[in-house]
């Protein structure tokens, strides 16, 4: 992989995530709140607690933790989401000073320093689409206070079955804008052919089984498709080697929800020092 790839050649996120913002609700906001809780601890663990989302996207979870109590750093590579973000911070909490929001990337150790140590490190989804995921994950394990917390989800290793989604990708980023949704209407239909039909022959609405996808996270079902089909660069690793990567950083593992060996993210939270 190309850290120093040029943005002409990535996935368009911050675009993806300025049309998500368009469809962002309440029901959004609290749903991406009570997985932060769901994952990291009750809400209590939020408050007057330093959160530091590394590829903030659309903003979304860095609104959730302030909402929840939390002094929030935002840093994104992707200048549209960084915008996406201060959007819903002038929509959300205006002229708050206890939320910061810049751009920068991980994958830069100065401007990684200059943001500090929090007590809650989180990236989801993001260090796999950096270019150097295993260099991008050392800096967001270093910007971890003693103590504190971080939550990855990095995409899971499926061998051939992720290089072939690797090859798609690139088709995506390299195509023209306007074959790019009919490649992801093609993958959508197939990748969602066997649970569809699974549905069915449990004689079961398969329509209330597409609509329950938009509720994951707050998130959205049809931002989700373009970011599978899109999201290049693109890397993965097993759950076995980011769990040895982080050990060997002083990281205890508190929670891990796999993705049962299918495509998509695995995700960890771990505490930095101590037992559990």
């Amino acid at each position: 992989m190309n850290r120093d790839m040029p943005m002409s050649e990535r996935f368009a996120f911050g675009e993806n995530w300025r049309r998500f913002l368009g469809d962002l609700s309440d029901e959004r906001i609290d749903e991406a709140q009570w997985s932060l809780v769901d994952m990291l601890g009750d809400g209590r663990q939020f408050e007057g607690r330093h959160f530091f989302d590394i590829g903030c996207g659309s903003g979304l979870f860095s609104l959730a933790a302030r909402n929840l109590g939390a002094e929030v750093v935002s840093i994104d590579f992707d200048p549209e989401s960084v915008e996406c973000a201060r959007y819903l911070k002038e929509k959300y909490h205006p002229g708050d000073e206890k939320w910061r929001i810049m751009r920068g990337s991980v994958l830069d150790r100065e401007f990684m320093a200059q943001c500090g140590q929090a007590d809650i490190v989180y990236s989801w989804g993001v260090l796999h689409h950096t270019g150097s995921m295993w260099e991008a994950m050392a800096n967001a394990l270093d910007a971890v206070a003693d103590r504190g917390l971080v939550h990855l989800a990095i995409y899971n290793d499926q061998g051939g079955y992720s290089d072939r989604w690797k090859t798609i990708k690139r088709w995506y980023v390299g195509m023209p804008k306007w074959a790019r949704p009919l490649l992801c209407t093609a993958v959508l239909v197939v990748r969602e052919a066997k649970p569809t039909l699974g549905q069915l022959l449990r004689l079961r609405n398969p329509w209330n089984y597409w609509m329950s996808k938009k509720q994951e996270r707050g998130m959205s079902f049809w931002t989700n498709v373009a970011d599978w089909v899109g999201g290049y660069p693109f890397e993965v690793a097993k759950p076995e080697e980011v769990f040895d990567f982080c050990r060997a950083r002083g990281f205890v593992l508190l929670r891990l929800r796999t993705n049962r060996g299918e495509a998509g993210c695995n995700e960890f939270v771990l505490r930095k020092g101590g037992v559990v």
